[in-house]
């Protein structure tokens, strides 16, 4: 569960780029959070993984405060960034070892957690050739598979299918309902509404650093009384602010 309460983000001590954040991602769940560019996503996303600090607000990852305790929170979430560029000099197996080392990994079990996502995302052949020789989707997949090589609790995706093969990002998405589904939490950033539309339980729409509507698809369809698609629903609301 994310627990985002009275969050606020200011650049410059005058521009509020996350402006009085309420959110609650529950378990079992998939939660889509949707906004323009500029809309305060990143921010949010930079807060709940810790890489900025909020101004004011609490932030709990399965109820630990992420500023009380940075690495207990850190431990429940895997976060997969919108670059997929790093660590390009290392090869895709030292790259998994590496993250599976900062998570404690038993040595067994993450041989065969490596194993298990290689095969799912057709990496076998992969593994030991540099980052740096990847293809962006192929770095965009090693990327997934090290920060789910703890199985965290929570995972925390930024445009998580950029890049993909539509194989890779059908297993992705087939990977993020089986999460959901035993009890656990995906928080998904994308522009790709239509994804959002089918996959995700609830969606939360940011602009200006505001939340303009958070809830099922069926809720938003219902508040604007339209039976449009999520994208006409969305551009409506975001250009009427």
């Amino acid at each position: 569960m994310i627990e985002i309460t009275n969050v606020n983000k200011s650049y410059n001590g005058t521009f509020k780029a996350v402006d009085d954040l309420n959110l609650t991602i529950k378990d079992g769940e998939i939660f889509g959070f949707l906004g323009p560019n500029g809309a305060g996503k990143t921010t949010t996303i930079k807060m709940l993984t810790g890489i900025i600090s909020q101004d004011k607000g609490q932030i709990k990852l399965n109820g630990i405060d992420i500023k009380e305790d940075p690495i207990g929170a850190k431990k429940q979430f895997g976060f997969v960034p919108d670059s997929p560029d790093m660590f390009l000099r290392l090869k895709g197996i030292e790259y998994l070892n590496f993250m599976a080392d900062l998570y404690e990994v038993p040595k067994q079990l993450r041989k065969e957690r490596i194993e298990n996502l290689a095969n799912r995302f057709d990496m076998s052949n992969a593994l030991d050739d540099k980052i740096q020789t990847y293809s962006h989707g192929m770095r965009q997949k090693i990327v997934i598979m090290a920060v789910l090589i703890h199985e965290p609790s929570i995972w925390i995706l930024d445009e998580p299918l950029t890049g993909l093969d539509p194989k890779s990002s059908f297993i992705l998405k087939e990977m993020m309902r089986e999460h959901a589904d035993t009890g656990k939490t995906v928080f998904f950033s994308t522009h790709v509404l239509e994804v959002a539309e089918k996959l995700c339980d609830r969606v939360a729409i940011i602009n200006k650093g505001k939340i303009l509507f958070c809830g099922a698809i069926d809720e938003i369809k219902q508040q604007m009384k339209e039976n449009s698609s999520l994208e006409n629903i969305f551009l409506e609301m975001t250009e009427n602010e």
